[in-house]
C-alpha cells in the first residue's frame, strides 16, 4: 500500500531535497512539467519510493518506455536516500548521475548507481535510458 499524496504534503519530500512534498515533487506528479532533468529524476525517484508506476510511465520517452506489464515495483522494496551526483544539460538533452540506496525484505541495502540521460520534446522533459558505470 502506497501513501497518499495527501498525508505526505507536510512531509519531507522523499527524494531529499529537503522541501516539503508538496513544494517539491507533487506538482510533478499531479502534471507540471520539470524545469530541468535533475527534477525530473528526483521526482521519478519519489514515484518509485510512492509506487507511483504511472508517474513512471508517462515520464519516461516513448521511444524508451516499458509497457506497464514489464515495469513492476516490488512492495518490498524499501527506498532509503537518493544522492545526485552531478547534471549536465545541452540544450534538449542532459545527464543525470545519481546514487539511490534501497533495501528488499532482510537483504542487506543496495546501491543503483547509474548515469541517466534525459531528453525534453515540447517544453517537457522525459527519462530515456541510463547506464551503470563501473565500479
Amino acid at each position: 500500500m502506497t501513501k497518499s499524496s495527501r498525508s505526505l504534503a507536510d512531509e519531507a519530500c522523499p527524494c531529499g531535497s529537503g522541501l516539503p512534498y508538496a513544494r517539491c515533487c507533487a506538482p510533478l506528479h499531479a502534471g507540471v512539467p520539470a524545469a530541468h532533468a535533475e527534477a525530473l529524476m528526483r521526482s521519478r525517484y519519489s514515484a518509485y519510493v510512492l509506487g507511483r508506476v504511472d508517474y513512471l510511465l508517462a515520464s519516461w520517452d516513448a521511444a524508451t518506455r516499458p509497457s506497464a506489464a514489464e515495469l513492476t515495483l516490488d512492495p518490498a522494496t524499501r527506498w532509503l536516500g537518493l544522492k545526485i551526483v552531478r547534471h549536465e544539460a545541452d540544450g534538449d538533452e542532459a545527464l543525470v548521475e545519481f546514487v539511490a540506496r534501497s533495501r528488499s525484505g532482510g537483504a542487506s541495502a543496495q546501491r543503483l548507481h547509474e548515469i541517466s540521460r534525459f531528453v525534453r520534446r515540447e517544453g517537457r522533459w522525459f527519462y530515456v535510458d541510463g547506464t551503470f558505470p563501473q565500479a
